[in-house]
């Protein structure tokens, strides 16, 4: 009886915890055909100067994947222009690799509060983009 409450209470919090995030982003290797794990993606919003200001940092998991991106918090609009840049030079050296492209910037905007997912098809030599689901 008292494994069972805790289990509930366990499963009601880790519940409360749940957060949603409007941006998200996917690497596919295509030189390997599966996912980039280890890329550092750096994600700014566009200033009304023209400027940039870096609002996170993270590394995508097993699954190329970062899912986290501008958390959805009640009342708060992320609406602009933002940037993904994906740190692929150090992802390819660990293959003992070289690539054309250093980094790769990806600008895009947010015109509303929908769920926004930007992946990219990643080799030494190209890669492409698109607004994903």
């Amino acid at each position: 009886m008292i494994a069972t409450l805790v289990m509930c209470l366990f499963v009601v919090k880790a519940f409360a915890q749940v957060s949603t995030h409007q941006l998200s982003s996917h690497i596919l290797d295509i030189s390997l055909g599966k996912p980039a794990s280890g890329v550092k993606i750096s994600l700014s919003k566009q200033n009304q100067n023209g400027s940039w200001q870096v609002l996170e940092e993270k590394v995508t998991d097993q699954d190329g994947r970062i899912k986290d991106f501008l958390k959805m918090d009640k009342g708060k609009e992320h609406l602009g222009i933002y940037k993904l840049t994906y740190y692929t030079k150090p992802y390819f050296e660990k293959q003992d690799l070289s690539s054309f492209y250093p980094f790769i910037e990806v600008v895009f905007e947010l015109k509303d509060n929908e769920h926004y997912h930007v992946p990219i098809t990643l080799s030494p030599f190209g890669y492409s983009t698109y607004r994903g689901s």
